[in-house]
């Protein structure tokens, strides 16, 4: 795994630049081959999107967990308003909270560009401003998964992930469950045209 502080320097200088609602698609599922033993991945598939030095970061979407958001956030900050569940994005920094989000404008602060109108932040003034609104699309995560440049090409000569693009629905499905199996079984009918 990457080393979280110079991840977390990405993350933060992750530029919001206005060509980001206009450029294409950002984001891939890693989802993980039966033989892939890793705990922190084994069964898992991972919203992937690469930042500008070519590292790799994302978030597990199919852990949920039965932490708190008072575990993570202020007491201070609107948390009534979020009723999803909290989910285990990755081993890396799993004391962050990190959100993936929908919004039809360029965020003002520091986030991902994944797909259309879909990013990815650990930016705590957009999880903020995301926490005070009641009609914000949004789910939150402790921790996510990262890796440095070529290693995740590494992984994939090791045999250990099938790649399919990533899609908006998936990523905000109410229930995770039967996740893996369905895109298992969506990479392997793919063939290696799209998964590897």
């Amino acid at each position: 795994m990457l080393r979280a502080a110079a991840l977390l320097l990405a993350l933060a200088a992750a530029a919001p630049a206005p060509a980001q609602q206009d450029q294409p698609a950002n984001g891939l599922f890693l989802v993980a081959k039966p033989g892939l033993t890793d705990p922190n991945f084994a069964r898992t598939v991972v919203l992937v999107t690469q930042a500008p030095d070519a590292s790799t970061v994302g978030v597990i979407i199919n852990r949920p967990t039965r932490l708190r958001l008072s575990q993570f956030l202020s007491r201070e900050l609107p948390t009534q308003n979020y009723r999803d569940r909290i989910y285990f994005g990755g081993p890396v920094m799993r004391e962050a909270m990190v959100s993936l989000f929908r919004s039809e404008v360029v965020p003002e602060k520091a986030a991902f560009h994944v797909l259309k109108g879909v990013y990815l932040t650990l930016h705590p003034d957009n999880i903020e401003k995301l926490l005070a609104d009641p009609k914000a699309r949004y789910r939150l995560y402790a921790g996510f998964s990262g890796w440095a440049p070529r290693q995740l090409q590494s992984e994939f000569m090791r045999d250990g992930w099938h790649v399919l693009p990533a899609d908006e629905a998936t990523l905000f499905r109410d229930n995770p469950d039967g996740l893996w199996e369905e895109l298992l079984e969506r990479a392997l009918r793919l063939g290696p045209r799209v998964s590897r």
